[in-house]
Parts: C-alpha cells; structure tokens; sequence
C-alpha cells in the first residue's frame, strides 16, 4: 500500500485530482491533489466513527497510520513513568546527535480524539520532529476513553509533563529547555497543561506546539458545517469523541476540557498553530491562536489551507505534510 500510495503521489497533480472525480472546493479553499488522495484512502479504509465501538475504531486508526514507515532516528527507547492511575508507557525519540551531553526536549501528546491512538501511530511524526528539530521526543501513551473519561487524559498529560521536566537527566533532556505539542485532541491536552502548570507556577514549557487542537467542546463554529463529511474527520466522528471523552455537558465547558473558554490566557508560553484547511476544527484551532494575541502571547500561525485534519503525520507522501512538520520543526529550534 505505502508503494502504491508513493507512486501515485508523484503522478501530475492535475492527474490526481482526475482520478478522483475532480478538485475538492469548499470555502474559497482548494485541496491538493496528494492530499485529496491520501484522505480519499483514509475514508476508505477507516470505519464510519459515528457507527463504530471504540474497539473497531482504533483497530480501523491503526491500519490507517501504519500506512508508512517511520525515518531513522538515533535511537529510541519506551519506558515507563508514573502517572495518577498507574504507570504510563512512553516513547522516547533521540536524533543522531544524542551523543551530547543535554539535548533540548519536547513532550508530545498523540492525536485520536482521546479515545484513539497510539504510541506506535504515531512513530512517524515523533521520528521527524526528533530528527529535524535535534530535539527527545518524549511521546506518552495516556488512558483513553470511554474507559477512563475526563479529566484523565488531561491528569496524566500533566503528570508526564511533570515527570519528564523533574527527572530530564534521565532523558538526556535539558530541564530549561522543553516544549510541549500534540495533535488534534494532544493538542487539545498540551493547551491544557499549559493552564494548569500556569495556575501552579510552572515549570512552563519554552514553546506549545499546537497541530490542529481541540480547543472548544461546547459548541460547533462554522467550520463543523463546511467540513461536516467526505473528510478524515466529520463532524459526526467529532461529536462520537466528545459524548465518549466528556459525556457529561456540563463539564465540558471547563478550561481543561475547552482552553478556548479560559478566562485568562496571559502568561501562556509562546505558540506555534497549526491549521488544516479542511478541517472541523479549522475555526476554533484559528480562534484560540487570537485569543493567545490578544493575551499577549507570541504566536505563529501556520495554516496550511489545502489539505485535511491529520495532514501533518503525512509527509511521506504529501509534500504540504512535510512542509508543515520542517516549519514546526523550526520553531522548536529557534525556542529551543
């Protein structure tokens, strides 16, 4: 599949976008033809969220993100840390030079609306982001729902956040110089620890990497209507992560579960954001970004408007994804 996948890709654009019925044109955006590919596959292969069990749903994810192998690093490793309802597993991502006596870090949270996901997954993005940003990548396997609901995740995000900071030497990670990111709903859990260590007074991470967060689960912005079907993500799946992650309407309005809703984002460290154009989450991703300027927080909006929620663990076979995940890869750099 990854053979075919690749070759297609290096077919003329206009090619692509013919083999597939014509363009996709919502919103004044245009979806490019590898990205149109890859989401048409991932549709394809994937089962319909809104009528899956939790159990059928990560067995559809993880067929769909083990579609490419990941690059070489320096090494990895998994452990295990301490958390609030056992022990966690974690994967750490060292690039080639880890030879050197402290690298910079970044703790990462995986994307599958907290009930799916992987530490394998998400093997791909972690190794890019090692290599490109000479950074440990620290990836952490948090308690999914339906079977450990809100505020898990969020209690062992924070927890492993923590623990990776108070015991970096064990890592090979400098202590002052550590970020924190995740996709789609991690990203929605590292916004969230930034507000809690900011309540408690740190240690606050030197960047927040934010790809496509989940940022309000109280309502549905425009772009749930635009986006509503015929993507990676629909606005029914999102709907079905919700009522399993947050059954409960009434704490969903909560910081930790919507950042977006916060009262006071000053303070926060910078951000880097990034957006997919077709994608549900498009609005709400773009609005916490403006609430982060009017705070007073630096932030770099990277919005890529012609590919699709989850584009950014696909740069090995959509140029847009590697792109995305080079200029993330710059920003942990230059804060780091």
């Amino acid at each position: 599949m990854y053979r075919v996948l690749r070759a297609v890709s290096r077919l003329p654009e206009a090619l692509q976008v013919k083999l597939l019925g014509g363009p996709i044109e919502i919103d004044g955006q245009r979806m490019d033809g590898p990205s149109q590919i890859l989401n048409a596959l991932a549709i394809r292969r994937s089962a319909n969220i809104a009528d899956a069990t939790p159990e059928e749903a990560r067995a559809g994810m993880s067929e769909i993100k083990r579609i490419a192998p990941p690059p070489a690093v320096g090494r990895i490793e998994d452990r295990r840390i301490p958390g609030p309802g056992g022990r966690l597993a974690v994967r750490a991502y060292y690039p080639d030079r880890a030879h050197e006596a402290a690298l910079p870090g970044l703790v990462w949270y995986h994307g599958g609306g907290w009930v799916l996901g992987t530490l394998d997954g998400h093997d791909y993005v972690c190794s890019c982001l090692a290599a490109r940003a000479n950074a440990v990548v620290v990836s952490v396997d948090y308690r999914l729902a339906p079977e450990h609901r809100y505020p898990a995740a969020v209690d062992d995000a924070e927890a492993s956040w923590r623990h990776v900071v108070e015991h970096a030497d064990d890592f090979g990670i400098d202590p002052a110089r550590v970020a924190i990111g995740g996709d789609s709903a991690g990203g929605n859990l590292a916004a969230a620890v930034c507000l809690r260590v900011a309540r408690a007074g740190g240690p606050a991470p030197r960047l927040q990497l934010l790809v496509y967060p989940v940022t309000d689960l109280t309502k549905e912005s425009p772009s749930y209507q635009l986006f509503d079907r015929g993507f990676l993500l629909s606005r029914a799946g999102m709907r079905w992560f919700i009522d399993h992650y947050v059954p409960d309407p009434r704490r969903r309005a909560e910081p930790d579960a919507s950042p977006l809703l916060a009262d006071d984002l000053t303070g926060l460290p910078p951000a880097h954001v990034v957006i997919a154009g077709f994608d549900p989450l498009r609005d709400e991703g773009v609005a916490y970004a403006e609430r982060l300027r009017d705070a007073g927080v630096a932030v770099e909006l990277a919005t890529y408007p012609s590919s699709f929620h989850g584009f950014f663990s696909t740069g090995f076979a959509v140029p847009v994804g590697d792109e995305a995940v080079d200029r993330a890869a710059r920003a942990l750099r230059e804060a780091l």
